[in-house]
């Protein structure tokens, strides 16, 4: 398989920090990955927002990222899922080589399992990410863009790029990445495909800011099927002419008490996805509650 470390190769790299963030981008151990490949469906876990620093007593909110993530790898290594996405915003505020040193040594447990993806949010440095967390064979030819794509046999994930300005909030496709995306869509096959982007899909200034642009660019496409984001640390779906809107909650902090802080375990299949969210701090409420959404 590609880009695929296995066990025995992945021991000596576990040693260092820097040994740690090269376990991330081997995306796992081969496994749980074969298993999922020969299966209809997929189970992911879903986080965004983490916004880890390097200082580990770092908070906002009165809420501690570094001790949230800590909660929430066992808890994803307990769903035993077949592949772990974070949806942007990695680092806290600037993404520092140190914030994602210490991302690469929390995430350790699972990379060295499961494999890991990441969007870039705007408090992710392009730069600073790479060099933690080197390419893989699933990376797009998209200049200057972290765009992934992750096929498995009931559905296909396509993970783009709205970094625009590091710790600056708007998000941007631009015209390299919008094109990319529009041959790759006319060219690929009717598998169900689901798109990641990190930024929110609403009309201000913090927002995407080309988000009709790439609803028009999807909108010819049945076979696309969810749209998944983060960037507002709100847990939310919605739909636009059968397209399923899903914001994921975040897991460093919540911006309104009224909403959860957690992840979510996404099982895909050929007809739809089910999605449970996990709440470990904020409003509760929803924890544990499965929502099934019907492919359109």
């Amino acid at each position: 398989m590609p880009g695929l470390y296995h066990t025995q190769n992945r021991r000596s790299f576990l040693k260092t920090t820097a040994q740690a963030a090269g376990v991330l981008t081997a995306y796992g151990l081969g496994t749980s990955w074969v298993q999922a490949q020969s299966a209809d469906e997929t189970r992911w876990a879903l986080l965004s927002d983490i916004h880890i620093a390097e200082d580990p007593q770092n908070q906002y909110r009165g809420f501690f990222p570094h001790q949230n993530l800590q909660k929430a790898v066992p808890q994803v290594l307990a769903a035993q899922p077949d592949a772990v996405l974070i949806n942007g915003d990695v680092a806290r505020l600037t993404g520092e080589a140190g914030d994602y040193a210490q991302v690469a040594r929390l995430l350790a447990p699972i990379a060295d399992k499961k494999p890991v993806y990441m969007t870039l949010g705007n408090h992710d440095d392009r730069a600073h990410f790479h060099q933690a967390f080197p390419p893989s064979q699933e990376l797009q030819a998209v200049k200057d863009r972290h765009v992934l794509v992750v096929e498995q046999p009931a559905t296909r994930f396509i993970l783009l790029d709205s970094l625009l300005y590091v710790n600056k909030t708007p998000g941007l496709l631009g015209k390299g990445q919008r094109t990319w995306l529009d041959t790759f869509l006319r060219s690929s096959d009717a598998k169900p495909t689901v798109l990641f982007v990190h930024h929110t899909l609403t009309d201000d200034d913090s927002s995407l800011l080309d988000v009709e642009r790439l609803l028009e660019i999807i909108k010819p496409h049945q076979k696309v099927k969810a749209l998944f984001y983060g960037h507002s640390h709100r847990y939310h779906y919605d739909t636009l002419d059968g397209l399923h809107l899903i914001n994921q909650p975040a897991v460093g902090y919540n911006f309104a008490d009224d909403q959860p802080v957690g992840w979510l375990t996404a099982k895909f299949g050929k007809q739809g996805v089910d999605l449970t969210l996990h709440a470990f701090a904020g409003n509760l409420a929803e924890h544990g509650k499965t929502r099934s959404l019907a492919w359109r």
